[in-house]
């Protein structure tokens, strides 16, 4: 069979047409097929997985489901502690780690039924990568095992596009869940900072990151995403907030939706590829057709949320990875020790004049979008390239659309909008407002619903699906 999606697969557990124990062996015997190309697990809890199931499939026969994730295959990625499993965050420092406890999400996720299948790739400590001196190797893209996945949430993008598990957790510090979900061809959401808990989540740049969730669906982010958000006393940046219903707007269309554009971004300063532009016009001409109202807004420039990200995020991260440094600087792998040493160089005046033009870029950012609703923008650049060609450096480079949203702490989703050069995907993102999450599900459903995409698999299934 085919991965069902969340949503399709809650409906037919709730419904006891589809046993949980069959659902986590497909998804092992999936993984068991392709992990060996697409080197998106680090750990396979394949024990857990089964004794969750089979817990779940009690409740489902007792009718006693805990709710819509009961029996849902899931995976970590490796920056997030469970307790007894290896967590690595894909760095020889911690090859051997076992946390005492339980990140706040990983805890959550349990709760709420779901079967876990391992952890994930990543790049070392969520920056370095893709790496290829690790004890592991860098996870690959689906739809075309040369491909690189982005990062740093590349093996749960990877693991999700392949249909190894029907949801996975990520972390976003610069677009490190909406770019992997845009070249990998997934839904993946970065809600508002203070959301959801930090807490047990290996730290890259604690003013920026963002944990988050991935699936094959917009619905099925928005599910998940109900079980993981909320206030947790042990994240300092954790707001005490009264969650919605982050579904509630799923069968609305985006009528009366203002929505708005910033043609500067990837016409002049950060051009896009033919089929990116080609499939974010065609989502503003579908949510124009359904009566949204499109507004070109005045944004600052791109380098700048760019560059001030980069600065805050190479002194924080420094900040926290120093002591190991100092004492284990050989061990990192070169990507991520060469990135984090450019922090040492960096002054307080520097970290303090980014904190200050942040400020800036908030309050700019809040002043143009006060008339609309969301903000549309392409999502990735261009599809995705040979993983060989990925420079060191590139990070500094590239602006790409991500950044601005993480130096504000807006939540963003990326959606899967066509398909361009040797059918790899490319994607739309969707801002909005801080906790306006149901407003951005809304509209980004929408789109996903209007066009027929998320029938196409990548082209490694259609070569090995007759082993599976």
């Amino acid at each position: 069979m085919q991965t069902p999606t969340i949503a399709e697969a809650a409906r037919l557990i709730a419904a006891r047409k589809l046993s949980p124990v069959d659902l986590v062996e497909h998804c092992l015997s999936r993984t068991a097929a392709l992990d060996n190309d697409l080197h998106s697990f680090i750990t396979i809890t394949a024990d857990q997985a089964r004794q969750d199931a089979r817990a779940a499939e009690s409740r489902m026969m007792a009718g006693t489901l805990r709710g819509r994730l009961d029996g849902i295959p899931i995976a970590h990625k490796d920056i997030y502690a469970t307790r007894g499993i290896a967590t690595t965050g894909h760095s020889r420092l911690l090859e051997h780690w076992l946390p005492e406890k339980d990140a706040h999400i990983v805890t959550l996720l349990a709760k709420a039924g779901t079967s876990m299948l391992g952890k994930l790739a990543t790049h070392e400590f969520a920056l370095g990568g893709p790496s290829f001196d690790l004890p592991w190797p860098p996870a690959r893209n689906p739809w075309g095992i040369d491909r690189f996945t982005s990062g740093s949430s590349s093996g749960s993008a990877a693991a999700v596009a392949a249909g190894l598990v029907l949801g996975a957790t990520g972390s976003d510090t610069g677009g490190s869940i909406r770019e992997p979900a845009a070249l990998c061809g997934v839904a993946g959401i970065k809600p508002t900072y203070g959301l959801c808990s930090r807490s047990g989540v290996l730290p890259l740049a604690f003013s920026l990151d963002h944990p988050g969730v991935l699936a094959w669906t917009v619905e099925d982010c928005a599910m998940l995403l109900q079980a993981v958000a909320g206030y947790d006393p042990a994240d300092p940046a954790s707001r005490n907030l009264p969650m919605p219903d982050f579904s509630a707007g799923l069968e609305r269309e985006a009528k009366d939706v203002r929505i708005g554009v910033v043609p500067q971004w990837h016409e002049t300063e950060c051009a896009v590829s033919d089929a990116v532009r080609q499939g974010y016009e065609n989502a503003l001409a579908i949510w124009r057709g359904q009566g949204a109202q499109i507004v070109e807004l005045d944004m600052p420039p791109l380098a700048d949320y760019q560059a001030t990200t980069i600065v805050i995020m190479l002194c924080e991260a420094f900040a926290a990875h120093e002591p190991w440094m100092r004492e284990h600087f050989d061990a990192y792998g070169e990507s991520l020790r060469d990135r984090i040493a450019l922090g040492a160089v960096l002054s307080s005046a520097d970290y303090l004049q980014a904190l200050r033009r942040r400020a800036e870029l908030c309050a700019a950012t809040f002043d143009a979008a006060l008339e609309v609703d969301v903000i549309a923008t392409p999502g990735a650049t261009k599809e995705a390239p040979r993983i060989d060609s990925v420079s060191k450096w590139g990070f500094l480079a590239s602006s790409g659309f991500a950044k601005p949203f993480n130096v504000t702490g807006w939540p963003a989703v990326s959606v899967c909008s066509g398909f361009g050069e040797h059918g790899l995907p490319v994607a739309v993102q969707l801002a909005a407002k801080p906790f306006q999450e149901p407003l951005l599900f809304q509209v980004a459903h929408a789109f996903e619903r209007a066009v027929d995409l998320r029938a196409k698999r990548p082209a490694i299934l259609d070569k090995m699906d007759g082993r599976l």
